[in-house]
């Protein structure tokens, strides 16, 4: 497992993040799921079928974050299963691989239902027994959520027809589609309603790639002021950000990290300026110590009479130049 999936999976799973992520992609960033109803669940699915052998056989997947999650809303209460796919970079097959974790985790709830079916023996009919599902039985639903953390364009398919080749327009409607729920920094317009610093998160992420822009967004929101180390850190790896954190400090002021992280940059440069100069100034004094010993042996052999072809091969000179000096 790569750094950025490690960190990806630990800095979403936290509940409060969650939730946050959730409610915005969800409920347009009103306050719905609440980080004390959501509950772990187990990542790893398993899927069961038949080999080519006619043997059964085991396919599993392991989900990057998975809860469940109770929903109080308009009076009523809910159930949901929510997976979070986090994406470092742009996956071109996206819908394939989540509506794969949907069908698993709908597939598993079958199962699960009809083990109980049958250690209760309480199907009433013949159809329940063979499908392990009656009338009454009901599915929770799943939602699977992409969140890119890249900061380029997401230039990838959102639902499984953009992976379709050419298509006849007659038999589109009897060809499921499968959309993804994708979360891309730069699509975000509007950042209030995040509650918790996943927003600075996102914030750098979309404006990562022009340093001007990330300049105005630091300077313009006051949250910079006081992050948690765990979102600095992500912003460190996921947008390629050096800013700098001390041990000591579990909040960090983005804003002056920033400018002391480009104060010291400037000064690095006016002193490897300072050090190029000396190296030029170095270099050139070379070259004109060079070209006096040239001079003063081209004259010598002159006088010895020498030609100039011998002697602009003798100092390394074209002749020209030594026809110059001679004649000065």
């Amino acid at each position: 497992m790569s750094a950025k999936d490690s960190m990806a999976k630990e800095y979403f799973a936290d509940n409060a993040r969650f939730a946050d992520l959730c409610n915005n992609i969800l409920y347009g960033g009103r306050e719905v799921i609440l980080p004390e109803n959501l509950k772990e669940r187990d990542t790893t699915e398993v899927l069961t079928a038949l080999g080519l052998d006619k043997k059964t056989i085991a396919v599993q997947k392991l989900r990057d974050i998975f809860k469940n999650a109770s929903i109080k809303y308009t009076g009523k209460s809910y159930v949901v299963l929510i997976g979070v796919e986090n994406q470092s970079d742009i996956h071109y097959s996206i819908p394939v691989k989540n509506m794969f974790y949907d069908v698993m985790a709908y597939g598993n709830q079958v199962k699960e239902t009809a083990k109980k079916h049958r250690r209760e023996k309480d199907t009433a009919t013949s159809d329940e027994f063979l499908s392990g599902f009656t009338k009454e039985d009901k599915l929770i639903p799943v939602i699977t959520i992409t969140v890119y953390l890249g900061i380029k364009e997401w230039d990838g398919p959102r639902k499984l027809s953009d992976m379709f080749g050419d298509v006849d327009e007659e038999l589109l409607p009897f060809i499921p589609d499968y959309r993804i729920n994708l979360l891309a920094p730069r699509e975000i317009t509007d950042f209030t309603g995040f509650r918790t610093s996943i927003r600075q998160l996102f914030e750098v992420l979309q404006n990562a790639y022009d340093k001007e822009k990330m300049q105005e967004v630091l300077h313009n929101d006051d949250k910079f002021s006081s992050v948690d180390r765990e979102t600095v850190e992500a912003i460190n790896l996921f947008a390629g950000t050096d800013i700098d954190i001390d041990e000591k400090e579990e909040v960090i002021d983005m804003c002056k990290a920033w400018e002391d992280q480009k104060n010291e940059g400037r000064e690095l440069g006016r002193e490897e300026g300072r050090e190029l100069g000396r190296e030029e100034g170095r270099e050139e004094g070379r070259e004109e110590g060079r070209i006096r010993q040239a001079k003063v042996t081209a004259l010598k052999l002159q006088k010895k009479g020498h030609s100039i072809e011998d002697i602009a091969e003798c100092v390394d000179f074209d002749e020209e130049t030594v026809k110059k000096w001679l004649v000065s």
